[in-house]
């Protein structure tokens, strides 16, 4: 017969013993890389937040369109953006491309990111070196048996010539070959060999941290050294960086490799990118979203600004509470308005984290019923509780946690959205004013 749980008494449940601790993201313990452009400094690691890059789509010899999405992701909110250096025509056009985005006043800094010739081509275009502010090297492609080293090194003394950080980018895609058939064969010796995967694990991470390690050895200063160690598997993420950031203190860089598409691609990225945030593991990120047809490529921006936002690590756009309907509400109107406030809050942000310093930290409440409605709309700094199947056809309003007025008719929305717009002036105007 199994044993019967134990109820505590009252006495026992309000023990203070039974308090449940906040969850929050771990600390961080990595090197702190600076990775510059002009007076722009983006710091990476260390005591610095969580920091976010995407990657262009475009040709990167096409200067003007290269640097119009430059803009638009930076605009987003990727504090860097990486871009394909693969010809020696695309290494001409960096340092124009460099010019335009100086030019319209966009100084995020621009990553290179270098296959099978880098060697060749930061060593023959010295302004497109100079142009860039990070180099992304796969140790997978950078040649083999006698040359590996050499084209290695001409990269890594390139970046010490320029002082530039570089990310040592493995990718079990292209991971090198020399060395995983010498780990499978040193696998096969063994008394209880590993499985195929364990050995892909070991492989990533020794072909990281060898290559950080040589790269010590020619002079780069360990603080601008940043790792990653990509693969398209969830689970199999978050087992290659536990193990990883035990094993080493440079800063990381994360993202889930070819994550897919649409909601596939979304979860799968906030699924394995998530976990190992909040364990500490992790100073960069990207979401490497396959864009639908006709898609912003600022979408992996979106989502990897909402990842961190929804952790608690930083903050980037006021968030709007929104319930998600049900048959107590009477229309689409509260889901409509609930669009309509979020669109209209994420378009101003540009602006407004000048303007408005702390806007960020702003709740918005859009409910749609009396159910959650006015609950959730006191929680938020500004919230409204739309009436649902059989409320009568009021709405009210509560302002930081207070009931402040109702609206009624026909043009509930636009009295909100003023409302909402009124406060953020009166909020976060007046800290400006005293500033």
């Amino acid at each position: 017969m199994m044993d019967q749980p134990v109820i505590p008494d009252s006495a026992e449940a309000s023990d203070l013993s039974d308090l449940i601790a906040a969850a929050a993201p771990s600390a961080r313990r990595s090197r702190q890389a600076q990775v510059r452009w002009g007076g722009r400094v983006v710091t990476i690691g260390g005591d610095a937040p969580v920091r976010v890059q995407s990657m262009t789509n475009t040709d990167t010899v096409d200067v003007i369109e290269t640097a119009i999405q430059i803009k638009e992701l930076a605009v987003a909110g990727s504090e860097l953006v990486r871009i394909t250096v693969n010809t020696p025509e695309a290494a001409d056009a960096v340092p124009h491309i460099r010019e335009q985005l100086d030019r319209m006043g966009i100084d995020v800094p621009l990553v290179g990111d270098f296959h099978y010739n880098g060697h060749r081509l930061l060593t023959e275009h010295p302004a497109m070196a100079q142009a860039l502010s990070k180099y992304r090297i796969n140790p997978g492609n950078v040649g083999k048996g006698d040359k590996k080293d050499r084209q290695f090194a001409q990269m890594i003394e390139a970046a010490i010539q320029y002082d530039k950080v570089v990310r040592i980018g493995v990718n079990w895609g292209s991971l090198d070959q020399e060395l995983l058939a010498q780990m499978m064969d040193d696998n096969a010796k063994r008394a209880q060999p590993w499985d195929g995967k364990q050995v892909m694990y070991q492989a990533l991470i020794q072909s990281a941290l060898s290559s950080a390690s040589y790269a010590r050895e020619l002079g780069m200063n360990p603080d601008n050294i940043i790792i990653s160690c990509k693969v398209s598997g969830v689970q199999d993420l978050i087992s290659v960086y536990r193990a990883l950031s035990r094993r080493c203190d440079y800063a990381l860089h994360l993202g889930l490799t070819e994550a897919g598409m649409g909601t596939k691609g979304t979860v799968a990225s906030a699924a394995a990118l998530s976990v190992l945030l909040q364990e500490g593991i992790g100073d960069t990120i990207r979401v490497s979203l396959t864009p639908q047809p006709g898609e912003s490529r600022t979408q992996e921006v979106v989502v990897a600004l909402e990842i961190l936002q929804s952790l608690g690590l930083r903050a980037f756009n006021p968030s709007v509470t929104a319930c998600p309907g049900c048959g107590r509400t009477t229309s689409s109107t509260f889901q409509e308005l609930a669009k309509q406030i979020d669109d209209f809050l994420r378009a101003q942000m540009p602006v407004w984290r000048e303007k408005y310093p702390g806007v960020e930290n702003m709740k918005v409440a859009v409910m749609g019923c009396i159910v959650n409605g006015p609950g959730e709309s006191k929680h938020a700094d500004i919230g409204i509780s739309l009436p649902g199947t059989g409320e009568a056809p009021a709405a009210p309003v509560f302002i930081d946690g207070q009931k402040a007025l109702t609206l009624r008719g026909e043009n509930i929305a636009s009295e909100f959205h003023a409302l909402v717009e009124n406060y953020i002036e009166k909020r976060f105007g007046a800290s400006t004013t005293t500033a």
